[in-house]
């Protein structure tokens, strides 16, 4: 069973505002087995919204509409769907006590134009929005079902798990479909794709692998759909085995929520530990990381954005002789700095980044990309040279990736 995602709004298309509902809701119907075929963003139009609406009837059994249901002159979406099932408003008691109700609960003063909240096509069935005025609206003809909410988040979140999603799972027999996400660092999608040649040639026809990269990390993702959840599940599981034995050397999590500066805390709590960071062409980015995770206060202790050829003589005591002597982006002034945040902030371990993010190389003979790495812990310091190429965004994201990935191997090596 098929599914599109219809967004309506002038402001996702001007990029005003970023649509997250599509996202959300696209994962609750994977949830239930329904795949969403297409997601598709239309202007405040209702010629717009009555040919998005035809299209989508054509390839999908399911169209969810979300915005374009306020009291305004811009939302217009109630209008058009009127126009298109050929359908008339009838006042809905119900509703409309409902939204004299939430207005004085408010205290706000309702006037007789709030009262077109309340006047709701006749061919649908009205699905109650219990904390907002927006009704939810279900349409069911020529065996197609048209649902539309509306586009404040909270409100459509509500309605789905209320009304919905529980309403979907009563009318149809859905399969099942079971995801499993495994995180890898340090290897790119194209060497993995070689890698994994011969697991992907064997997999089950019901079993697709997907890659998903970034800069910061690669992730695999094995989706499963059946009947028979039991098999599913059982497929899944010998197919994630079968990837940690191939892949023990790169894989580092599962799922979404892993995150490889949530294992850093993790490792760096049970052993007691500490960190600072000493960053240059990163600009923060790996302090910023870290302090995403709560909790952070107890390992990391403070870190210095050592930008500056005088910030890194001055905070981290690198010597001006050794920079004049090797350059700024050097193996040997990427360890100094890791040695000098780490006696500074008196912790067990340190990272220090220095490199040319670009656009421009600056004052040294370094090409853009290139990125010198040191990690220092209680057995010493060890610095790594990388080239992450180019845009600039691309060598800070992949140098702090890289910088933690490194610290993470440091840890378990040194409390082995």
């Amino acid at each position: 069973m098929n599914a599109e995602i219809i967004t309506i709004g002038d402001e996702i298309l001007i990029g005003q505002i970023l649509d997250s509902n599509s996202k959300w809701i696209a994962q609750q119907l994977n949830s239930l087995g329904i795949s969403v075929y297409q997601i598709s963003s239309v202007q405040d139009n209702e010629n717009a919204i009555k040919r998005a609406l035809e299209r989508a009837l054509q390839f999908s059994d399911i169209v969810l509409l979300t915005g374009g249901l306020g009291p305004t002159k811009d939302d217009i979406t109630k209008t058009s769907l009127l126009h298109f099932f050929n359908d008339h408003l009838v006042l809905n008691e119900k509703v409309a006590a409902h939204v004299k109700a939430l207005f004085h609960k408010m205290n706000f003063r309702f006037v007789d134009s709030d009262l077109q909240q309340a006047m709701l096509p006749s061919k649908a069935e009205i699905l109650p929005n219990a904390i907002g005025t927006a009704s939810g609206m279900w349409f069911a003809e020529n065996k197609k079902i048209v649902i539309s909410l509306p586009g404040v988040p909270a409100e459509m979140k509500n309605l789905m798990r209320t009304g919905v999603l529980p309403k979907l799972q009563q009318k149809f027999k859905l399969p099942f479909i079971i995801h499993k996400t495994l995180i890898t660092y340090g290897i790119r999608e194209s060497e993995m794709a070689i890698r994994l040649a011969h697991f992907e040639e064997n997999l089950p026809q019901n079993i697709k692998l997907a890659y998903l990269p970034n800069y910061r990390r690669l992730r695999l993702r094995l989706t499963a759909k059946g009947i028979d959840k039991s098999k599913l599940t059982s497929q899944i599981r010998e197919a994630i085995h079968q990837l940690e034995r191939q892949l023990d050397d790169v894989v580092v999590g599962y799922d979404e929520d892993y995150l490889l500066e949530g294992e850093i805390g993790r490792l760096l709590n049970k052993n007691n530990q500490t960190l600072a960071t000493a960053e240059s062409c990163t600009g923060g980015n790996i302090a910023h990381l870290l302090t995403m995770i709560p909790g952070a206060s107890n390992y990391f202790v403070g870190s210095v954005v050592s930008y500056s050829v005088a910030i890194k003589i001055k905070e981290l005591d690198v010597s001006e002789s050794l920079i004049n002597t090797y350059s700024v982006v050097s193996a040997e002034v990427a360890e100094a700095m890791a040695l000098g945040v780490k006696e500074k902030f008196n912790t067990d371990y340190a990272i220090a980044t220095t490199g040319n993010a670009g656009p421009t190389t600056d004052k040294t003979d370094k090409s853009v990309g290139d990125v010198y790495i040191a990690i220092a812990s209680p057995r010493g310091v060890k610095s790594y040279f990388f080239n992450f190429g180019q845009p600039r965004e691309k060598v800070i994201y992949r140098s702090s990736s890289k910088a933690l990935e490194l610290l993470q191997k440091e840890i378990i090596k040194n409390n082995e």
